[in-house]
């Protein structure tokens, strides 16, 4: 651990758990790489994803966006690949893409939507998009009709939570330039969509423990009451 990391370190009690915006502070001030850092909040939720009534999954969009752009891939064909490239995606495909992906490991997208007729298709490329958390879900509204809608929200800052295999929820909620305010905005939409996401098959304590952190920064344990508020 370096110098900046341990003197990070002392401006947080371990045991401590914050409210959210003293949380928010802290990462920022223990924010200290030459870099724009991404603020990140790791949910880990009472249930388990093995079973299927139990997932939490499903997609939000940020107020404030996450800082960076994200790069959209589209399988559609005809009018709706059309209307794709006119709603601003990066990359619009069909079957032609299948091989770039398998073969040539092309992979400079952050997100893939598909309309449901393309998904016969995007199947194929299970295997490879699964794994990297990239395939389509009608739950993180990635397939649709409505791409030009999907585009405008992904463009806008719409993230997607699911948990890991581990029954924690990974998510980027913005850039330390940001500043306190905008961050809260973000985190609170973000804990809000979770805590409607709560499965009814859930039970005891839905939220185990909930913790912010910047890139190259410790952690900062949040109070889980704040997040199911």
């Amino acid at each position: 651990m370096g110098k900046k990391y341990e003197e990070s370190l002392k401006l947080i009690e371990k045991s401590k758990l914050y409210d959210t915006k003293e949380a928010l502070d802290l990462v920022i001030k223990t924010s200290k790489a030459k870099f724009d850092e991404t603020i990140e909040v790791h949910l880990k939720l009472g249930v388990d994803s093995r079973h299927a009534d139990q997932q939490v999954r499903g997609a939000v969009v940020l107020p404030h966006g996450t800082g960076k752009v994200a790069r959209v891939l589209v399988f559609a064909k005809g009018d709706k690949a059309e209307e794709a490239e006119k709603a601003g995606a990066d990359f619009v495909g069909a079957e032609e893409l299948i091989p770039k992906i398998q073969n040539d490991n092309w992979f400079e997208f952050d997100v893939v939507v598909a309309t449901p007729d393309m998904m016969g298709v995007v199947g194929r490329l299970g295997k490879v998009l699964g794994p990297k958390g990239l395939m389509p879900n009608p739950k993180a509204g990635t397939v649709t009709m409505d791409v030009a809608k999907a585009i405008s929200d992904i463009k806008s800052g719409k993230i997607e939570y699911r948990l890991d295999k581990t029954n924690i929820i990974h998510c980027p909620v913005g850039k330390a330039s940001f500043g306190v305010d905008k961050l809260y905005e973000n985190v609170t939409t973000l804990f809000n969509a979770v805590a409607k996401a709560k499965p009814a098959a859930a039970k005891g304590q839905y939220v185990r423990s909930a913790t912010l952190t910047s890139t190259m920064g410790p952690g900062v344990k949040v109070n889980p009451a704040r997040v199911t508020e």
